[in-house]
């Protein structure tokens, strides 16, 4: 078994691995970024409480990615537009673009997933290590 870096994760050269019920009890954030030692993005697990609609926000430099994994949630946008997402629903949304999200449920809670980054995508750089072969 690796080494646990934090009650919760197991760490290995190069890797971390845990769950998101381990990073946290009740609603609110779950850090997610500095227990599994992300550096070159934020994450962030979310549960809502039913019923409860976060506060709007936007930000500076940073665009998210939503990924919602459990529930049904309504993400509103500083336009007005407002979508609905069920389980596997993701939406993106631009640093300096308002947003806001509310769990559509009366009696349970909605869990999400956002990651945050900025200076974009690095391009397809993955690369099989020597002596591999694609598996068929």
């Amino acid at each position: 078994m690796a080494d646990t870096g934090q009650e919760g994760v197991s760490k290995g050269e190069g890797y971390a691995v845990s769950n998101l019920s381990e990073l946290g009890d009740g609603p609110g954030f779950r850090k997610i970024r500095t227990p599994l030692g992300v550096t070159a993005f934020g994450a962030n697990g979310i549960v809502l409480p039913p019923g409860y609609e976060t506060g709007s926000h936007y930000h500076d430099k940073q665009e998210e990615l939503y990924f919602l994994h459990k529930g049904k949630i309504a993400i509103e946008f500083g336009d007005g537009a407002v979508y609905e997402l069920g389980p596997g629903g993701i939406a993106w949304v631009d640093a300096s673009t308002h947003r806001k999200v509310r769990n559509l449920s009366d009696s349970e809670e909605a869990v999400y997933v956002v990651v945050g980054a900025k200076d974009g995508y690095v391009g397809r750089d993955g690369r099989m290590p020597e002596g591999e072969t694609n598996p068929r």
